[in-house]
């Protein structure tokens, strides 16, 4: 593939798992972290960032795991700069496979297990077309079973017993109530339990608070408003933001990049 100068990156057609393909000269993404699993592969130049106080670089064919929450950002590590793609998944899809098991955590971040790498290269394959229905679940199964064959011990793993069908309680009425939030103290008296184990059992189970849980589907949607054409106030205020401004400081704080950058980005030619 020819040398490009330009920075860019395209999403991908998808159903359930938020695939991209990306190129970076230089600096790409400041500190930040998402609420779902960064999961993705380098195919060219050396892709590096900071994670869990170290300085990560992934070479080609070397799989990328980021885990929920975590703080990380990114750079090229090398003058010609690097091409990836990557998959973000969310925790709650894993969950119908962990059935209540803490999520799987790789402490280095990167990995070149073999059946790792086949399962990434596998969901990334095909960038022009969404996977079908079965085929992104069969997908998502293997990713999962990779993830946690290669598990190290991560937070919160094996300390107390979770409550799995009250966390997911709490989440669904946070999926439905995005516009109107909710606070502990409800999500307390919706599910039974006692508001601070849920939280707790909440972080273990998908990866945040359910405060940032309903901060990072607000912004989903703001996402989805912004690829439409929507303005960026309009985009805000209809995803449960106070005002643009407030939506803007919570987007990079999760992205890494400002709406308009974003924007940018996914207009820019190729």
């Amino acid at each position: 593939m020819a040398p490009m100068s330009a920075d860019w990156f395209r999403l991908a057609p998808t159903e359930r798992l938020e695939r991209l393909e990306a190129r970076f000269q230089g600096h790409a993404f400041s500190p930040h972290r998402h609420d779902t699993y960064a999961i993705g592969i380098t195919l060219e130049g050396v892709q590096s960032f900071h994670y869990r106080r170290s300085h990560r670089h992934s070479l080609p064919g070397t799989v990328i795991v980021l885990h929920p929450d975590e703080l990380h950002d990114g750079h090229a590590g090398c003058p010609g700069g690097f091409l990836y793609r990557m998959l973000y998944v969310k925790p709650a899809l894993m969950q119908a496979m962990l059935k209540g098991r803490p999520l799987p955590f790789l402490t280095g971040g990167l990995s070149t297990d073999a059946r790792l790498v086949r399962t990434v290269r596998t969901l990334l394959l095909d960038m022009d077309h969404a996977p079908g229905a079965l085929e992104e679940t069969d997908g998502l199964f293997d990713l999962t079973m990779a993830l946690a064959e290669n598990s190290d011990a991560g937070p919160m793993k094996g300390r107390h017993a979770l409550d799995h069908l009250a966390a997911e309680r709490a989440r669904q009425y946070l999926d439905d109530n995005l516009l109107h939030g909710a606070t502990l103290e409800t999500l307390e008296m919706i599910t039974g339990r006692e508001r601070w184990s849920l939280s707790r059992d909440f972080r273990a189970l998908y990866g945040t608070s359910p405060y940032r849980y309903l901060t990072l589907r607000r912004l989903d949607d703001t996402k989805h408003r912004i690829a439409g054409g929507a303005s960026l106030t309009d985009a805000a205020l209809t995803s449960g933001f106070a005002d643009q401004s407030h939506m803007s400081r919570a987007f990079k704080r999760a992205y890494g990049v400002t709406p308009a950058r974003w924007r940018a980005l996914t207009t820019a030619p190729r």
